[in-house]
Parts: structure tokens; sequence; C-alpha cells
């Protein structure tokens, strides 16, 4: 009876001390706050390189559940200007809506989700991280809505510098501009590339997939309208729309006519040994850019989407085919995306 007592007390003596000591050994892991989450992949990456996602907000409820489906964090399904830190953080990642600002789009000034930006500054005065990241297009750099952030952030003690990345340059198969504003405490990080003396391209990002989409793991592309086939079919390899107005005319519509010199690339196809342009949000339509399977009359599918983004086959997206294309156009490429929080966590070690 004495002995179990002792061992009892012994027990219950030491595990404080043992508890204490596993977390005196445990790799520390900075604290994360994600706004404007999406799928979850830009906070994917810092959670790969050693970072501890404590909190998300992301209005979409499709893309929430992607999220969710793939990683541990707490995640609030809510417009963000409704939404309040839980707790403060080391460091705050966002990646506002860039519809308003991308050249890509209208460029519309007066889209009224530009200034859901200046939310990250009303995080930052609650959450108090030593380093911001927002991800958007580079023409967002050129907005008074960055020209507002930049000031906010400035005031609030922070000394602010834009970056502008290729994701080609992190080994990335695809030429993908994006701007990265850092805002810190403790000064700026090094963002080095990863490339390659030979990029990684097309032909690499499909390797090992079934040739022709079979359905499995989001390899899925749509099977095309009797008038996209036909034109497919007379786009040669590396060709556009150019090569549909030369050898069939009557299948080019009259707006083709009025602007001829005007985005050549839309009803484009990749070509097999080069990194593909940046892809979209829309990439599943032809009419969106170039978006054509190097030899085969298709779209590129989903998961052919994914690997030229750096996405792992291992994430598990849900919703609709074109709601998955979203998901994986709006994403931080995960590869671009460790390399800058590699960056960070250097800055943040003792």
């Amino acid at each position: 009876m004495l002995y179990r007592q002792l061992i009892a007390y012994m027990v219950t003596d030491l595990l404080p001390q043992i508890k204490n000591s596993l977390e005196r050994s445990a790799p520390w892991r900075p604290r994360v706050i994600d706004l404007f989450s999406g799928a979850g992949l830009f906070a994917h990456a810092f959670e790969q390189e050693g970072f501890d996602i404590i909190h998300a907000v992301e209005e979409d409820p499709v893309a929430a559940a992607t999220h969710v489906n793939n990683l541990r964090s707490r995640i609030d399904v809510m417009d963000v200007r409704r939404a309040v830190p839980a707790q403060e953080c080391d460091v705050l990642i966002s990646g506002p809506p860039c519809q308003g600002f991308s050249t890509l789009g209208r460029r519309d000034q007066a889209d009224p989700r530009n200034t859901l930006c200046l939310e990250v500054a009303r995080w930052a005065r609650s959450a108090k991280p030593l380093v911001i990241v927002v991800e958007n297009v580079v023409a967002f750099l050129d907005s008074p809505q960055w020209d507002t952030l930049y000031r906010r952030l400035r005031k609030l003690g922070y000394d602010v510098r834009p970056f502008v990345l290729n994701a080609v340059d992190f080994g990335v198969a695809q030429l993908r501009l994006r701007s990265f504003t850092i805002a810190t405490r403790i000064g700026f990080p090094v963002i080095r590339s990863s490339r390659k003396n030979v990029p990684t391209t097309v032909r690499d990002c499909f390797s090992g997939l079934p040739r022709r989409p079979d359905g499995k793991n989001h390899h899925y592309s749509a099977t095309p309208s009797e008038l996209a086939l036909a034109r497919m079919l007379v786009i040669p390899r590396g060709g556009d729309k150019r090569d549909i107005m030369a050898n069939a005319p009557q299948l080019a519509p009259p707006s083709w006519w009025k602007t001829p010199g005007e985005v050549t690339d839309i009803w484009g196809r990749m070509q097999w040994d080069a990194p593909c342009n940046t892809l979209r949000t829309e990439f599943l339509n032809p009419s969106k850019g170039r978006y054509i399977h190097p030899q085969q009359n298709r779209v590129i599918s989903l998961r052919e989407g994914a690997r030229l983004q750096s996405i792992q086959d291992s994430w598990r997206f849900c919703g609709t085919p074109y709601q998955i294309a979203r998901q994986i156009g709006n994403s931080v490429p995960p590869l671009l995306g460790r390399a800058v929080a590699k960056a960070i966590k250097k800055l943040l070690l003792p």
C-alpha cells in the first residue's frame, strides 16, 4: 500500500516537471494568423516551414471547407470585417481580393473589395504581429489603397517595403509575378530564389499523370463543346486564336476581327518545354488564356493546374470543378510561399 502511494506521489509530483521539460525541448513554432485565407495554401506553406497557424478567416464557405480538409487550424467563415483576433500572433499573412487591381480584369478603382486590404492594419493593431505579409497582384502597389495601408502600418510602428517575386524563380512552372508587401518590426527578410539551371516546365509538371484525364484525384477536364473542339482542332502546337482566324475564319466571332491584335493568348496551347503563363481562376475556360493542353484537344485538368501551381497531389479540394479552379488560381504557389516563410522564420529565430 505504501509502495503504491509513493508511486502515485512521484507521478503526481513529476508530471508538471516532465511537461515543462518537454515544452522547453520542443521546437518553437511562431504563431500565424491568416486573413483572406482561401483554400489555405499560403498558410500551408508556413506550416511546412514550422509555423503554427492559430487562426484563419475566409468568407467563401467552399474554400474554407478545403482549408479545413487539409489544415487543423481554427477558421472563421465570415467577412473579415466582422471577425476579431482571438489572440496575438508573431506573423500576420493575408491575400486580399485582387480583382479590382488586376490588369487582367477591368482594374476598377471603385470596386468595393479594394478597401478590404485596409483590414490588415486593424488586425495588426490588435494582434501585434512582428511581421505582416500582404500578397497581391503587382498593380496593387500603384493603388491608392496600398498608399493608405502603407501609411497606417507606418503609423503603427512598422517599416514597410514591397517585394515583387516571380514564381518561376522558386521552382514553379509558371510565369507568375506577385507583390508581397512586408511590414516588420524586426528587419526585412532575404527571400532567396531556388531556381534551377533549367526552369521547371509544363512537361515536368504533367509527368506521371494519366495521359487522358481519368477523373481521379481531380484529374478532370470537361469535354469541349462542338464549337470549342472545332477551334482546338485547327490550333497547332504553341498556337492560339490567331491560328483559328487564319485557318478557320468562320469559327472566329466578330469581336476577334474588331480587335485582331488584342490578347493573343486566348484559345492558346501551352508549350511542353516551357513554364506556363499566369494561371488564372478561370483556367477551365479556353477563352480566358493559354490553357489548352499542349497536344490534346482539351483544356488542362484541375490536377494539371494544381501541379502547375506547385500544389501537392495529396491536397484535397472541396467544391465543383469551377470552384476548385478558382481556389487553385487564387492561391499562392506553395513553393513560392515556402520561400517567403523560410526567410521570415530566419528573422524570428533568436
